[in-house]
């Protein structure tokens, strides 16, 4: 019996732990890759995509502030805002009981997972969702309202609707279904981006003067990135190395695909050429699109929702722009907030086990599509609006504070000798 014991003693904790709340090697493998890959879209793929849609005298501010943007967030996770999203609290807001990731050790699980991955898988969302908003506003905010916009932001918007919907808050008990972002990043982002156009105001010369691209390459180059990162953004918030990350990841490929295509072909139609910026900004819209739907819906069912992607979308810009007339420098509501929009509703219908070739995963136990259909509006609603008032209370604060835009001399300058003394290229 003393050696039975002693040999026990030896034994690594989660062996003893099996079958209760044990660690899983692959799921743990799985989700340590789906990180790195959602921090890649964020720091590589976005910044290069973001860099070479603005103008070459602004290329360093934007790459800059995706940067920078990363390490603001990370530590407000840090410090509160994974507490806000997952702890415990009420049905809006956590609790603090996390505050700092307190009581996040080396052996806490989270399902089956190190808590201390979940809290970093979450973390690169965090990031890259405020870094999406910088499209909205490009070429012409502040570096310090940028900063702090993005640290109010993260805080007061993101984290509170992310505990609405995974952190155990009212969308969630509704029955929400999103299963990587489409309230919780793309709806948020995209409305965030939209105010923020509005407040802040046109670039001067929008609508006169041309402000094409200046790098497409890099444009494709981070486009490429961001395809292949968003197969951890999706496939990764299955949490588990199993059947529903591979589904994730094959409809989340399925509908870039079709959306790139469709919206190639309709500008090809509608303009008399196809260009690579369309394209790989269908990509984008098929990516945003079948987000919230991704981990719900079958190979078919993402078909149908990169056609309209591709086709809302691209409808969507030249209203923004050409109807509205407003600067949404880099098209972030139109894809990523109309994206986001579409997909969370799509997600209530092609979730159904009752559609033939076009069912998905099955619809949130109890509901009916009309129901399900039903919820998802409100949670459209609901994230819209919130993200908007809040959105644009916070860009008054920073204004009061530091001031929201640069000056009419240093926004002909450019941002990058002005905000930063440096430049993009020296040629």
């Amino acid at each position: 019996m003393k050696k039975i014991l002693a040999l026990l003693a030896l034994m690594p904790m989660g062996v003893l732990a099996e079958g209760v709340n044990s660690l899983d090697g692959a799921n743990t493998a799985w989700i340590l890759t789906s990180t790195a890959l959602v921090l890649f879209m964020a720091l590589s793929g976005l910044a290069l995509f973001y860099g070479g849609l603005v103008r070459s005298k602004n290329i360093l501010s934007v790459l800059m502030q995706c940067f920078a943007i990363a390490g603001i967030a990370s530590v407000l996770w840090l410090v509160a805002g994974y507490s806000i999203a997952f702890s415990d609290g009420n049905a809006y807001f956590g609790g603090l009981s996390k505050f700092m990731l307190s009581g996040v050790l080396e052996d806490s699980l989270s399902g089956d997972i190190p808590e201390s991955l979940f809290a970093l898988f979450q973390m690169t969302f965090a990031i890259i969702t405020p870094a999406l908003i910088v499209g909205g506003f490009a070429e012409r905010m502040k570096f310090s309202a940028v900063l702090l916009f993005s640290a109010f932001w993260l805080i007061i918007v993101y984290a509170p609707i992310t505990h609405w919907v995974w952190g155990g808050g009212w969308l969630q008990e509704m029955g929400l279904l999103d299963f990587a972002g489409g309230t919780v990043v793309h709806v948020t982002a995209g409305v965030g981006a939209l105010v923020a156009a509005m407040v802040v105001g046109p670039r001067k010369g929008f609508g006169k003067t041309p402000m094409p691209p200046h790098n497409m390459t890099m444009v494709i180059t981070g486009a490429g990135m961001l395809w292949v990162g968003w197969f951890g953004f999706n496939g990764g918030s299955a949490l588990a190395a199993n059947g529903d990350a591979a589904m994730a990841m094959l409809v989340t490929h399925i509908s870039a695909a079709t959306a790139a295509m469709v919206w190639m072909f309709y500008e090809w139609i509608k303009f008399g050429k196809p260009t690579a910026l369309g394209t790989v900004t269908g990509m984008v819209a098929g990516l945003g699109t079948i987000t919230p739907a991704s981990g719900f819906v079958g190979p078919a069912g993402a078909l149908v929702i990169g056609i309209v992607a591709g086709l809302v979308c691209f409808n969507a810009v030249i209203i923004i722009k050409q109807k509205l007339k407003i600067d949404d420098s880099l098209d972030v509501f139109p894809v990523h907030g109309v994206g986001g929009i579409l997909g969370t509703l799509m997600a209530g219908v092609f979730a159904s086990s009752e559609l033939g070739l076009f069912s998905g995963q099955g619809l949130a136990e109890g509901m009916t599509i009309a129901s399900q259909v039903g919820v998802q509006f409100i949670g459209v609603v609901a994230t819209f609006a919130y993200t908007a008032i809040a959105t644009y209370i916070i860009l008054k604060v920073v204004g009061m504070m530091v001031g929201l835009r640069v000056s009419p001399e240093e926004e002909q300058q450019g941002l990058d000798i002005s905000a930063h003394e440096e430049i993009g290229y020296n040629l």
